[in-house]
């Protein structure tokens, strides 16, 4: 059995059309368990009322960016460990070392395909220790 299915994922993403375009990607990776948060706000309260296996964040958000968000998760000892993927259109080096120094598990530049997102999660998550994620 696929593990994706059982995996809490939370979403954050200020545009609508983003926040749809990862979830259906979500969805056809075989992820079922998927809530959304608009902004670093939203989503810290979320994440104080649930626990999540994977968070998606786009960066560049009002009032508090997907950076800040992760500083703030990585803070908490009950999310510190939670995988975390930075969304953004910036391929920049140095937010890429910023994102990593912050505790990042992955970074996703857009726009990406389906293949680069399920790569992308899967080694996150493999590293994580959720293993056999692909075997059906």
């Amino acid at each position: 059995m696929d593990m994706r299915e059982n995996l809490e994922v939370l979403i954050v993403e200020d545009r609508q059309v983003m926040l749809k375009i990862i979830r259906r990607l979500l969805v056809q990776l075989g992820y079922a368990r998927i809530d959304e948060a608009t902004n670093g706000v939203e989503a810290l309260a979320r994440l104080g009322e649930k626990r999540y296996d994977l968070i998606l964040s786009d960066w560049n958000m009002e009032p508090m960016s997907g950076f800040e968000l992760l500083k703030l998760v990585r803070a908490r000892p009950v999310t510190q460990k939670t995988p975390f993927v930075l969304i953004t259109a910036e391929a920049k080096p140095e937010n890429i070392l910023a994102a990593k120094a912050a505790g990042a598990n992955g970074y996703l530049v857009k726009p990406f395909k389906l293949d680069a997102l399920e790569r992308t999660l899967d080694g996150v998550l493999a590293a994580k220790g959720f293993v056999s994620l692909a075997v059906a």
